[in-house]
C-alpha cells in the first residue's frame, strides 16, 4: 500500500466514524448542548485580542455583549429555559458592560457621556434584576419599610410624650 492508499483509507475510517456518530446523535447532543459557546467564544476572544493590542478598543462593545450573553445562554441551556423569566435584565447588563469596557479601556479620550451611559443602564438592569428576583415579595418589604420608617419618626420626635401605665 502505498502513501496516498493510506491517506485515502484513513479518511474513508474517519468518514465512516463521523457518519456513525451522526446517526447515534452525538451531534445534536453536543449542538444541543454547547450552543452557547459559539456566543461566549468569541467574545473571550475579542477581550484576549484586545488585551494582547491586536484590535482596536471599539471592540469591546460586542465583546461585553456577546461574553454576557453567551454566560447567560449557557446558564439557560443548563438549567432550563426558565431562568430567563427572572434574569432577563442580564441582557441591560451585557450592553452596559460593553460600553463601560470601551470606556475604561480605551487608549483615546473618549466621551464620558458613554461612561455614565454604561453606569445608567447597568442601575437600571441591577434594579430591574432585584424586582425580577423578588417580585411580589419586594411589595411586601416596601410596606414593612414604611410602616417602620413611619413608627421610628412618630415614636422618636421630641414633642412625644410616652404614655405612663
Amino acid at each position: 500500500m502505498n502513501r496516498n492508499q493510506g491517506k485515502i483509507v484513513i479518511g474513508m475510517i474517519v468518514a465512516g466514524l463521523i457518519i456513525l456518530l451522526g446517526k447515534l446523535g452525538f451531534f445534536s447532543f453536543v449542538g444541543h448542548a454547547f450552543w452557547p459557546l459559539l456566543i461566549l467564544l468569541p467574545g473571550i476572544m475579542l477581550q484576549l485580542f484586545y488585551f494582547s493590542r491586536s484590535i482596536p478598543s471599539y471592540l469591546l462593545v460586542p465583546a461585553g455583549i456577546l461574553t454576557v450573553y453567551g454566560v447567560l445562554f449557557f446558564l439557560c441551556n443548563t438549567w432550563g429555559w426558565w431562568l430567563m423569566d427572572y434574569l432577563w435584565p442580564l441582557l441591560i447588563t451585557g450592553i452596559a458592560l460593553g460600553l463601560y469596557e470601551y470606556y475604561a479601556m480605551s487608549p483615546f479620550r473618549v466621551d464620558g457621556r458613554i461612561g455614565i451611559t454604561a453606569i445608567l443602564l447597568g442601575l437600571l438592569s441591577a434594579v430591574l434584576l432585584l424586582i425580577s428576583i423578588l417580585g411580589s415579595a419586594l411589595l411586601y418589604i416596601i410596606a414593612i419599610l414604611l410602616v417602620v420608617s413611619v413608627g421610628w419618626i412618630f415614636f422618636t420626635q421630641n414633642g412625644y410624650k410616652r404614655p405612663r401605665l
